[in-house]
């Protein structure tokens, strides 16, 4: 199981084949292996062994795909990273994953210049443009290179690591080995039945693990096509379905949403065979109405970081039903237990827990996070569910305080800590709000001692702080913070609060 050989197959069965298409020009599985084969030549060049990280600050664009892939074939490990992260974040992931060389976007230069300075961890940063004295990444691949042959690499060997943020506040680098991933891409190739003739949508940002899955190593395995767009716009994914003919695609909540606010007809849809949903619960209202206007199934599932992801799915064959997350997906499975991890009875609440090779290692550094969160082989997911007769699950909470905006993960004590750094704050809470765009936006509750601070200062305050979508949408101010008798601060209250006022 190494996901390298997945590239190594498709171009032996068809090399003239399209691998991606980006910005109207395509790329073969051919062209595609070389370029991959290079770039690994030209890591190993630079001293990156097996074993060592390499950052990715890249959207979705083929300089992605070749890093990926080649950074893989190099034997090391690839460090996915948000490039909307503010210097702050960037520099807690590059030390914290000891990243040894960055490949990052231009537009990065001035803050990765800064961040350079305190990780002394990075040897080089090859740019996507050539930018000042530094390295560019045409000019980094070595042309010369037909093939590499790179260390030899076991299914047990760390492929990726992600970065999720926590409850205690330090974003956890969750390490998932070549098993890990394959095993998940093959289940989704096998649950979705792509094949080389599928044309895969991929607009979600790749460097997500939905993305990563589902619309990237899953079509490589598949020998299929995969469509880059580089951001989300409603209009031109539609017109990416017509002028591609499309066959997959997969999107969050929040993108169904939008393409139903944009004049549409059956007719720009019906290239798809499928459409599938993940990232945060799909509200039925939406699914509904999309699969009336368009006359495509939605297949709704679940997955999180640490299971690469996907732990289950509704079925392309079968039974699909509205507000569930479907049934365990091949190779893994799911329970719902008690907090003494025995199964509840179908039907009753229990928290949701997962077994499978898609399974992560653990995390990066963190043993007893890791023991906290995988017992005797099972995940526990710390989302509250339950599962009916038929093997359907339904996600009825989050035990933990997670936010979802937009399929964005965002933890409460994170952006906490950020506000506690204030000179004029006393206390603070953060919780989820509705949003009806999103799925839901963050709000702060804050108690001040300078009474003249405002909701505009904060927001200032955090704007080269956090990454826009961590950032509160909301600020309110509170004379105090509701806490039980041991002075824990309550969430809970706040969030009934915040229903009472609406």
């Amino acid at each position: 199981m190494n996901l390298y050989s997945n590239l190594t197959n498709a171009l032996n069965l068809n090399p003239d084949k399209e691998a991606y298409i980006f910005l109207n020009e395509s790329t073969t599985y051919r062209e595609l292996h070389q370029k991959v084969n290079q770039f690994a030549h030209s890591l190993s060049q630079q001293g990156i062994e097996k074993g060592d990280t390499v950052a990715l600050l890249l959207g979705n664009t083929p300089e992605f795909v070749v890093a990926y892939y080649g950074t893989i074939c190099a034997g090391a490990t690839v460090v996915p990273v948000n490039p909307t992260f503010t210097a702050r974040e960037i520099e807690y992931i590059l030390t914290n994953s000891k990243a040894k060389g960055v490949i990052a976007d231009a537009s990065l230069h001035t803050p990765l210049t800064e961040v350079r300075q305190k990780v002394s961890s990075v040897d080089f940063v090859v740019y996507t443009k050539p930018v000042e004295s530094e390295l560019a990444f045409e000019s980094f691949i070595d042309n010369d290179v037909q093939n590499f042959n790179g260390p030899v690499v076991e299914e047990n060997d760390v492929a990726v690591i992600l970065y999720t943020s926590g409850t205690t506040g330090a974003p956890k680098g969750v390490m998932l080995t070549h098993k890990n991933l394959q095993s998940n891409a093959e289940a989704v190739k096998d649950l979705f039945e792509m094949t080389a003739e599928d044309r895969v949508v991929t607009v979600l940002p790749i460097f997500h693990v939905f993305c990563m899955t589902v619309c990237f190593n899953a079509p490589i395995l598949s020998g299929s096509t995969m469509i880059l767009l580089p951001k989300f716009s409603p209009q031109e994914v539609v017109e990416t379905f017509v002028k591609e003919q499309a066959t997959v695609f997969a999107g969050v909540p929040t993108m169904f949403n939008f393409l139903l606010q944009i004049p549409t007809t059956k007719e720009q849809f019906s290239s798809l065979r499928i459409c599938i949903s993940g990232g945060s619960s799909l509200p039925v209202a939406v699914l509904n109405k999309f699969q009336e206007h368009s006359g495509i199934q939605i297949q709704e599932g679940y997955g999180l970081s640490e299971a690469a992801p996907v732990t289950a799915f509704n079925p392309l064959r079968g039974v699909c039903k509205p507000g569930s997350i479907g049934v365990n997906i091949p190779y893994v499975e799911n329970k719902v237990v008690d907090p003494e991890g025995e199964e509840v009875p179908r039907g009753e609440v229990g928290e949701l827990i997962v077994k499978g090779p898609n399974v992560m290692k653990g995390y990066l550094g963190m043993p007893e996070e890791t023991a906290r969160s995988i017992k005797d082989g099972w995940l526990y997911t710390g989302d509250m569910a339950t599962m009916d007769e038929e093997g359907y699950i339904y996600i009825v909470d989050r035990k933990k305080d997670m936010i979802i905006v937009g399929g964005y993960n965002v933890y409460p004590r994170e952006i906490e800590e950020v506000l506690y750094d204030h000179a004029d704050i006393v206390e603070v809470a953060v919780i989820g709000v509705p949003d009806e765009s999103y799925g839901e936006s963050v709000k702060a509750f804050v108690v001040s001692k300078n009474e003249t601070l405002t909701e505009s200062d904060l927001k200032n305050y955090l704007a080269d702080k956090l990454v826009k979508y961590k950032r509160p949408q909301y600020i309110e101010f509170l004379s105090e913070l509701p806490k039980n008798t041991t002075g824990k601060i309550l969430r809970k209250n706040l969030r009934n609060l915040e229903h009472s006022t609406k």
